[in-house]
């Protein structure tokens, strides 16, 4: 086809103002044409969503497997069911698969020891929680997310001693209280509680049980979860008084997952996420302070 100049038609010539009427009004119909279908592109762009459970690496395809221990103990899980959601633990299990954007029917339960967890090779679940403090040791073989919890420090007795009734910083501060010496738990003695007699130090806490047991200390200073254990299994009439408010942090707890794995990156975020909320403080306030009876010392 031959092309039509259009500067060379005549300007007073009808078929040369209609030709340059149709060919303007053509160009302009691209231009809207092209134009639109720009906007259009751009705007039909599909916004970024969350990663769908689907696309999560895990055991199983559209589930998420966590592990516990054999057995899992209370308050942590509560009657060896992690499964109803019941226990500090299990809660947390259920809030970071819930994070992740799994329903809790899709949630599956799997038991290994405390050692086994923690040993080189590939596991049987996507993330486990046993009360695994995140050392430098065990990342060699394992990978941590980051911290869902931080050992509170606290104050146990047993049933008789001048510190069965006390309930306060100050009903403390006139009686004989023991740590094991350099650690957290014995700076907490003398940095919240500062007794007149001074922190008793002692080489384990062993050795601060035994004196407790023996009537040598009234009251004794260990992390929560070692009091929860030594008054519920090791301690006749063993009492927990209250934690430490204002005490350095303890150990730190994380989930555990496989070396390298790739959920790793999410399930920290989902952790991130569930402090920043203020939904991991909620949910040991319900099962560490309230249901485990260990009160906040004013």
């Amino acid at each position: 086809m031959s092309k039509v100049k259009v500067s060379a038609l005549r300007e007073d010539s009808p078929l040369s103002v209609k030709t340059q009427k149709r060919f303007a009004l053509k160009a302009g119909l691209f231009a809207a044409a092209i134009s639109a279908a720009l906007v259009l592109s751009g705007c039909s762009a599909p916004a970024p969503t969350a990663t769908a459970p689907e696309a999560l690496a895990t055991i199983t395809a559209g589930k998420l497997t966590i592990g516990t221990g054999i057995p899992a103990y209370e308050p942590w899980v509560v009657g060896d069911a992690p499964e109803t959601g019941e226990g500090f633990e299990a809660a947390v299990g259920y809030a970071v698969a819930e994070e992740l954007g799994y329903a809790a029917k899709d949630v599956v339960w799997v038991r290994t020891s405390f050692d086994e967890a923690i040993a080189p090779g590939l596991k049987n679940f996507d993330f486990n929680l046993q009360q695994y403090s995140i050392t430098a040791e065990r990342a060699k073989s394992v990978d941590f997310s980051s911290a869902y919890y931080e050992t509170a420090q606290t104050v146990i007795t047993i049933a008789g001693s001048k510190a069965a009734s006390a309930s306060s910083i100050a009903d403390l501060k006139g009686l004989s209280i023991g740590a094991a010496t350099g650690t957290t738990s014995f700076s907490a003695i003398e940095d919240v509680i500062k007794p007149t007699g001074g922190a008793q130090a002692f080489n384990s806490n062993d050795d601060a049980k035994a004196a407790l047991v023996a009537g040598q200390v009234d009251a004794i200073v260990v992390d929560l979860p070692t009091a929860l254990y030594l008054t519920a299994v090791e301690l006749s009439g063993g009492k927990i008084i209250g934690q430490l408010s204002g005490a350095a942090a303890g150990d730190k707890f994380g989930l555990v997952l496989d070396k390298g794995s790739s959920l790793t990156a999410k399930v920290s975020a989902a952790v991130d996420s569930l402090r920043a909320s203020g939904k991991l403080q909620e949910l040991a306030d319900k099962w560490l302070t309230a249901a485990a009876g260990a009160p906040v010392l004013k």
